[in-house]
Order: C-alpha cells, then structure tokens, then sequence
C-alpha cells in the first residue's frame, strides 16, 4: 500500500516549510531566505538555508538538501510514507486511503517475514552463546577483548554446530519450508528439504540502519574452517553492497562529529566501538559502493578510511578512495604502523594513541603518492611514469575543478614531473583516462646529450693521459640521470680494471642500451687532440657544467619539496629546505662567470 501520487505533491504545496522545520531548529528572517545552523552536523555559523517559494532546504556546509519530506525523513529517521504521515499531521491534512500496489506490497510482505525469522534465529543464537557448546567462542571473545556488555549490544551468537537445530526452531515457531529457504538462513538441498547454512559459528548479525536483523556473518573457528567467514545470500530484505554494518549504532555518533571511519571488519568496528570510538562504519569485507557512500553520506561528508596496511587492505583503501570521491566525499586515510588492524593496534597502544594518529590521517592524494612511489625509484623514468600512471585516476575523481588541478599540483610536485610535462598532463586528466602508453609517451621522453657532455666524453675517449686526470675528479653523482650515464660507467669500469678502452670494448660494456652505441661511433671518430693544456682545460669546463646542471636538477626536486611542505603547512621543514635552497644557489653561483654571477646579484 502507497499513498497516491497527487495527494503527495498537493501535500508538499500545501505544507508550510518554514513552520515545520522550526519545530526543530530556530530559523531567522534573511532576505527571501531563512537560515539557522545545521542540524545535521557541527558549525558555528549558520549555512542551513529555507527557502519557502522554491519549497527547499539546503545546506551550504554539509550540502544536504531537499524538500519538506527529506528534511522530515532526515531529522525523524523515519521512512518517506512515514515522513509523508508526520508532514500531513503538521500540517493539520488528513490523510487519504493508501492505494493497492500488489508487487510492492508482496515484496514488502516477504521482507518482513525474512525479517522476522532473522530475528528469531538472532535470539536462539544469542542464548546459545551461554551453552556449554559455545565455551569456546566464549573463551575467543574473551582473548580478543570483548566484554559481555559489548556481545549484547552487537547481538552476537553462536550457531549450533548441528545440520537442523535453527530449522527446527524455526519450525516450531511457525515458519513454512518456502519461508525457511527464501529467508537464506537454510541451503536448499538437490533431494529435497534443506540443512542449516550456519553451523558451528560466531554469529555477527548485519542490521540495517532502523536496527532491523537483515542479514548474518559467521565466523569459524576452526583453524581448518572452510570459509573463514560465510556470509547470508541476497535476499528481498538484504541486498549485498546497500548497507553498512555497525551504522544502526554509529550513526548518530557520525552526525555528531561530522565524519565517519570506515574500516573492514565485524572486530575493526567491535573492539574500538567498546573503547569509546563510535563514529565507525564497516564496509561488511566487500569492495565499497557507490550506495554504501550514498548511504553514510546522509550522516556526515568526510571519511576516514581505517583499513589494514598489507597489500590487500592498500588496494582495498585505494578502491574505496575512487568511489567515495566519485560521490564527492572528503577523503583522508589512516595507516596504522606495523600493519595493524584497529581492532589489534586500540587493545595494544590505547583508545588515545589510536585517536591522536586518526587525528594526523593523511589526505587521499598523498596516500595515494606514497603508494605510487613505494619500491619505485623517480630517478628511473620507467618507475616515474609508473607512478604517475597509478596516481592520475584519483586526481580525475575528484569532482570540483579547482581541487582537482591542487592535487594535480600535489601530485606533480611529489613525483617530480618536469613543467613542460604537466600541461599535456593534465590536458588529459581533464578528459578521458590516459593510458600507460599516453603517460610513458609523455613522461619517458628521450633524453639527449648536452655539448658538455659530448665534448668531455671525446675528450676521455681521445687522450688516455687525459683519463688519468679527469677520471678521478668525476664523482658518478656528476652524471647518472644523464643520457650520456652508462657510456661515463662503462669508462670509470674499463679504467679501473686498467682494460683497453675502444669501440668494441665499450660497445659490450653497453649492449642493453642501443641508444649509447649509435652515440659512441660518433663520439669515436670526433679529431685527436692537438693541444693538450687546452683540451684539459675544456674538460674542466665541461666537469663545471655537468656539476651545474646537476646542481639545476637538486634544485628542481627541492623547489617540488618545498612546494609541497608549504601545501601542507609543515613549516620547520619548509625552512629547512628553504635553507637548503639557499646554499644550492650559492653553490650554482660559484660556476658561473664573474660577470654573470654580478649581473645576476645587482
């Protein structure tokens, strides 16, 4: 049954906005407007907006809106035909006859009865907790922290390690075999009849955000246990990626404190709900959806993510992180040390510690980064461009242009892409995804040799005398990054293992890198030296510019570092680097040419 379509919109026209939404929260006069604080989250300065011609609400700061219905549907908690219910007796409407809607109805007949059995299955297992059967799940309750007050408010149980003892039970209290095998709480078998799904298990029962038993997961604890975890089947009363556990409880807390944690498991929410952390939500062991958002986004519009800090949990974070900024969700992401779980990391270091480092919980983008750069050498363009390619997609979720193009800026800054880059860059990050090949094509551009280092090489390669004096004053760090790296290697080698040094023995010290071999015949037939002191003195000018382009790319990286530490308003290291920059420019300095190093000082 459903109330008829016009009497709703009569309703919403005739409904006095303003009047019903001051039964709640005290509205002033502003404008065509009138403006209070939130009632759905913390301010201090009013951003809640009615406007009664246009029959709205919205708020500015946690960008809830709508009409007189939602407002009710929010504040109540209620269900729209009971919003619709509490709206007409406000507004002093009767209320017509519900009309038939026989496929909603016996939808809405089947849930319920799924509930029911739900929650008598939920009360034969939370008695068989206390049997003598269940000491061991007791004993395990205890060794993970959990008090008997904490198993009452979550409702656990323990399941029977029998094939018919729910079954049973549920016959007795009048369910049917069709109910029993629509409700998932049996498995239906090839010959006929049906066997209890759960047996032998802790029972985490799943509710939704009214508090209604939808849905169960249990736990084995056999070390043998196949599945770890078995969880209920869909059905017309749980629909799988639609609800969140723990928010039943939460999610006042969430509205309160304006944010919400997300974490993974049944124990990651249990352990530090118990400890006092009650704004959690878990996001029941499956990947994040876009409906989980939408759903504890009507509580609060910040998230932090809590997940475990092994591979899994990062791919499982980096996941979420995509889908909740897809639903413009302010994201920032706690790894806790050592891998820990919140459950593990709250029962060893405390309720405090854990909230202190909540408190310090990275923004998504430089989560993000610091994955993209683990095991991955910037220095190394293949690795450079891997990780640009793995931290784009989260800089294109994110919905608003301005914020986007800050953490493009961020990204760029930390992973040291050069200016030149960026624009064709974010070119594409404003558009279609870029591929691996577009981000190689942009990031992995050739490098090509400068004179100074085409010059010092003919030089080293046309005089051994002159070898024995330039080689010593060059420090690898002169060179590598540089096209011309693995020829100044092979070189340094063969000199050191006092090897003849021509095209053939050069050739096979770089036979990975085709590029150098075409450098290195043309190199070998540059003409000899002539004069001797002047061709030293080339070679020294030319190690002074190696040195001051090397110098050029030290500043680059510390120039994005410091970009980045006053972005995050980290100001002690700022300063240091900003000291840091300071003497790199002194240094730079001293290779220029008296004249130029004036000009530039006046």
């Amino acid at each position: 049954m459903r109330f008829p379509q016009t009497f709703i919109d009569d309703l919403r026209r005739q409904s006095d906005i303003v009047r019903i939404i001051q039964d709640y929260v005290t509205l002033k006069k502003a404008g065509v407007n009138w403006v209070a604080r939130c009632p759905f989250h913390k301010e201090t300065k009013p951003s809640f907006s009615v406007n009664p011609a246009k029959e709205i609400f919205y708020c500015f700061g946690c960008q809830k809106g709508g009409s007189v219905f939602n407002f009710v549907m929010e504040i109540e908690r209620v269900t729209f035909p009971e919003a619709i219910k509490i709206v007409a007796e406000k507004s002093g409407v009767p209320l017509p006859k519900m009309i038939e809607d026989s496929r909603f109805e016996a939808r809405k007949r089947e849930s319920d009865q799924v509930i029911e059995l739900n929650q008598w299955a939920l009360q034969l297992w939370e008695d068989q907790l206390q049997s003598k059967a269940a000491t061991s799940v007791r004993q395990y309750l205890k060794q993970r922290g959990l008090t008997d007050e904490t198993a009452k408010t979550f409702h656990l149980g323990f399941a029977p390690d029998s094939w018919e003892a729910l079954s049973t039970h549920l016959r007795q209290k009048g369910a049917t075999q069709e109910q029993l095998e629509r409700s998932g709480l049996v498995v239906k078998k090839e010959e006929g009849g049906s066997y209890d799904r759960f047996r032998g298990r802790l029972m985490f029962p799943v509710f939704d955000a009214q508090g209604k038993p939808i849905a169960f997961g249990g736990r084995t604890l056999d070390p043998e246990g196949d599945p770890k975890y078995l969880n209920s089947p869909e059905t017309t009363a749980y629909t799988k990626g639609r609800h969140l556990y723990g928010l039943n409880l939460t999610r006042d807390e969430i509205r309160r404190q304006g944010f919400s944690i997300l974490v993974e498991g049944y124990l990651d929410l249990i352990v530090p709900y118990q400890y006092g952390v009650k704004n959690m939500v878990a996001s029941l062991g499956t990947a994040l959806t876009p409906e989980q958002v939408k759903l504890v986004a009507r509580f609060a519009r910040k998230v932090v993510v809590n997940y475990d800090g092994d591979r899994a949990g990062v791919q499982a974070a980096k996941r979420a992180i995509e889908t909740l900024l897809a639903e413009d969700i302010e994201v920032k992401v706690l790894v806790l040390p050592d891998n820990a779980d919140p459950d593990d990391f709250i029962r060893k270091y405390g309720v405090t510690e854990y909230q202190q480092r909540r408190s310090k919980a990275q923004p998504q983008i430089q989560f993000v980064i610091d994955q993209a750069l683990r095991d991955r050498n910037l220095h190394n363009p293949a690795d450079k461009a891997a990780a640009v390619e793995e931290t784009l997609p989260f800089v294109r979720a994110v919905r608003g242009r301005i914020q986007r193009r800050e953490y493009f800026d961020i990204a760029m800054d930390a992973l040291r892409v050069q200016p030149d880059q960026r624009g064709e860059l974010w070119h594409r990050t404003r558009g279609a995804s870029a591929d691996s090949t577009t981000v190689q094509q942009v990031v992995i551009r050739p490098l090509k040799p400068t004179v100074a280092e085409e010059r010092i090489l003919e030089l080293l390669l046309g005089s051994e005398e002159l070898r024995k004096i330039v080689l010593p004053r060059l420090e690898t760090s002169d060179y590598e990054g540089l096209a011309t790296a693995p020829l100044f290697r092979a070189i340094a080698k063969l000199n050191e293992d006092e090897s003849e040094i021509n095209f053939d023995s050069l050739s096979a010290e770089t036979a990975d890198n085709p590029a150098v071999g075409e450098l290195l015949a043309r190199l070998m037939l540059a003409d000899g030296i002539e004069n001797f002191d002047e061709a030293l003195t080339q070679a020294d000018s030319c190690v002074d510019a190696l040195r001051l382009m090397k110098l050029d790319r030290q500043i680059d990286e510390l120039s994005s570092e410091f970009a980045e530490a006053e972005r995050a308003g980290e100001a002690e290291r700022r300063d240091q680097l900003s000291l840091q920059l300071l003497e790199l420019a002194k240094q730079r300095a001293s290779f220029l040419p008296a004249a130029q190093v004036s000009k530039q000082v006046n």
